[in-house]
C-alpha cells in the first residue's frame, strides 16, 4: 500500500493526490476532535486540520511513513485554541455520569457494577477536565488512540522524555482510581507501549 509520505510527496505537483489522506484518516482525527470539543466543534477542527496539514505538507518530516502523528499534532494545536470549551466537554461527561449514578425517574439503582463504573468515569472526567492541556493531549493520544511514546513526541513536537514525564505525572494523579485506571485503563499500566517498563518521572 503507498505509504502517507508517498501521498504527501506525489501532492506537491498533484495537489489532488492530497484527497487520500484525508480518505484515510479524516474517521481518526474527526473522532479525537469530538472527543475533545464536541460534535459540531470537532467538525471545524476537522476540516481546518486538513486545510493546514494541505499548506504545510511541503515541511512534512519524510522520516515519518505514516501522517497521522503529524495531523494529531495540528489537531491537538488547534484544539488548544477552544480548550476553555473542551474543558467543559468533560465537565459535561461528569455531571452526566453523576446523574446516572442516581438513576433515572426515582429507578431503584442498578447494579452495584454499574454505579461504581458511572462514579469512576464521573471523577476520571472532571480530573481530565482539571489536566493542564499539555497532559491532557498527552494523556488522550496514548490512552485512546493507540499512539506510541514515539509518535506523541512527534505529534506534539516534544522529547520522548518529555511524553514519558507527563505521562508518569498522570498516573500519579489518577493512582487512586481503581489501582491508576485512566481512560481505557491505559496508564494504570507499568510497560509502555514501546515495550520498556517505566520507573517514573
Amino acid at each position: 500500500m503507498t505509504t502517507d509520505s508517498a501521498i504527501i510527496r506525489r501532492s506537491l505537483d498533484e495537489p489532488s493526490a492530497f484527497a487520500e489522506l484525508f480518505d484515510r484518516h479524516a474517521h481518526a482525527i474527526g473522532r479525537f476532535a469530538a472527543q475533545r470539543v464536541g460534535a459540531e466543534a470537532g467538525k471545524d477542527v476537522l476540516s481546518e486540520t486538513f486545510l493546514v496539514a494541505f499548506r504545510k505538507r511541503a515541511s512534512f518530516d519524510h522520516a515519518w511513513e505514516s501522517a497521522l502523528p503529524w495531523l494529531y499534532g495540528i489537531a491537538a494545536r488547534l484544539i488548544r485554541k477552544q480548550r476553555a470549551g473542551e474543558a467543559r466537554q468533560w465537565r459535561s461527561i461528569a455531571a452526566a455520569a453523576r446523574i446516572a449514578e442516581r438513576g433515572d425517574d426515582g429507578a431503584l439503582r442498578r447494579a452495584e457494577e454499574q454505579a461504581d463504573a458511572a462514579a469512576l468515569t464521573g471523577r476520571l472526567a472532571e480530573r481530565i477536565a482539571a489536566l493542564p492541556p499539555r497532559d491532557r493531549d498527552t494523556l488522550l493520544l496514548y490512552a485512546w488512540h493507540d499512539m506510541t511514546y514515539e509518535q506523541i513526541a512527534a505529534a506534539l513536537g516534544v522529547p520522548v522524555g518529555t511524553v514519558r514525564s507527563r505521562l508518569n505525572r498522570v498516573r500519579r494523579r489518577f493512582a487512586d482510581l481503581h489501582g491508576g485506571a485512566a481512560p481505557g485503563g491505559a496508564i494504570g499500566r507499568e510497560e509502555g507501549r514501546d515495550g520498556r517498563v517505566e520507573q517514573g518521572a
